[in-house]
């Protein structure tokens, strides 16, 4: 069974509010179209949902997970140790480029939420967008074959 996005969000401005959306539009090498975030490796941020709500259940806590300041939530599919692995989402594929790691902002949102993402990819992951698209709430999103020399879109990507 494939997964599925559960909500997006636009961050306008560096630890600016978090905008939820129904839907986004994507630009290759570059991101979200009006998030603050763009270009590099870090184009895109991806959460687990199951791994959020395990988070805060953790610290015995309720926190929206607008407060982990990514832009896609998806439930039904692990993130944990898919560097260079390309998720499909509605019509846009995704490189995924590393390990989000939790920052001090988590611990502002809630005291002890910092240390309990750490472990296994519990921050999510970052993304490089391959191409232009559209994503929507509820879109599904699977895994892909890599089919492109992922060295050719780091070079594009400036790295």
């Amino acid at each position: 069974m494939p997964g599925r996005v559960e909500q997006i969000w636009i961050k306008r401005a560096k630890r600016g509010v978090m905008d939820a959306v129904q839907n986004a539009k994507l630009r290759e090498n570059k991101g979200l179209v009006g998030n603050a975030n763009q270009g590099g490796r870090r184009q895109v941020t991806i959460l687990e949902r199951e791994r959020w709500e395990s988070h805060v259940a953790t610290l015995n806590a309720s926190l929206d997970p607008s407060r982990r300041r990514a832009n896609i939530l998806i439930s039904g599919c692990s993130l944990r140790d898919s560097r260079n692995k390309i998720l499909r989402i509605g019509n846009v594929r995704f490189c995924i480029a590393g390990e989000t790691k939790p920052c001090n902002q988590m611990e502002e949102a809630l005291p002890g939420l910092e240390q309990v993402m750490r472990p296994d990819w519990g921050g999510g992951a970052f993304a490089m967008v391959l191409n232009d698209g559209e994503i929507h709430v509820g879109d599904e999103l699977q895994w892909v074959e890599n089919t492109e020399p992922l060295a050719l879109f780091q070079k594009s990507a400036g790295r």
